[in-house]
């Protein structure tokens, strides 16, 4: 199922939420030299690589050089490289429809910093779960998994228009709770190959905790004109 839009009104534009879909598609390109397809050529090493970051840390512990933590700064850059086309587009699909309604509740600069925290936690996530893997791991996938945790928790009566390509472009609604609870399971699961699922359970739970951090919903949405009236 693809996510097409929410039925949430807006009153402001999502500034980060584009300028993170304007940076994804930029960097994609230039990655591969303005090509659509094809492999990472200019920043291949900027990816995160889980014993890479392990071994950083372990290195950094024990002799206290600066040097050697440069594999941990891979969990940020990580989060603008993607795989090929349809990751990226999937990605920014879902960074779109879900981010604006976050955006527009927690404020676009906590919502930028927020995003990379949640990126954090979900590359440390996989990190923890696969210490000793070579595997190069990159996407904005987990920092949007801490996107969809949020906006499960601030809005989870919305309604959703999804729609599948394998049935002739079916189109129909679906509650977000119900939506993004069959995503967050699917990660737990049903782990795929070639997939770092538990980077997109790990945001997706981080991005839950921000919200009870915050206070909850009602606290993140009282006074804002959201549709919701909490008196």
């Amino acid at each position: 199922m693809i996510p097409l839009r929410d039925n949430q009104k807006r009153d402001t534009i999502a500034v980060v939420t584009y300028t993170l879909v304007a940076l994804n598609v930029i960097i994609y390109l230039w990655d591969r030299q303005g090509h659509l397809i094809g492999p990472s050529v200019v920043f291949a090493d900027l990816a995160m690589r889980p014993n890479e970051v392990v071994g950083a840390l372990r290195t950094s512990y024990h002799h206290e050089v600066s040097g050697y933590l440069f594999p941990i700064v891979t969990l940020f850059t990580s989060l603008f490289l993607h795989g090929g086309i349809s990751h990226l587009v999937g990605n920014m699909i879902f960074l779109i429809v879900f981010g604006a309604g976050v955006e527009e509740a927690i404020g676009p600069v906590r919502y930028a910093l927020y995003y990379l925290a949640w990126g954090f936690a979900a590359g440390f996530s996989q990190v923890y779960i696969d210490p000793s893997s070579p595997v190069p791991t990159l996407g904005a996938s987990g920092a949007i998994g801490g996107v969809l945790g949020a906006y499960f928790l601030l809005f989870p009566s919305n309604k959703i228009q999804v729609y599948v390509p394998m049935f002739l472009f079916l189109s129909f609604e679906i509650s977000a709770w119900v939506l993004l609870g069959l995503w967050f399971f699917w990660q737990i699961l049903i782990p795929q190959n070639g997939v770092a699922n538990w980077a997109h359970a790990g945001g997706f739970l981080a991005g839950m905790l921000t919200v009870l951090v915050m206070g909850g919903r009602s606290a993140i949405l009282k006074g804002r004109n959201t549709g919701y009236d909490f008196t």
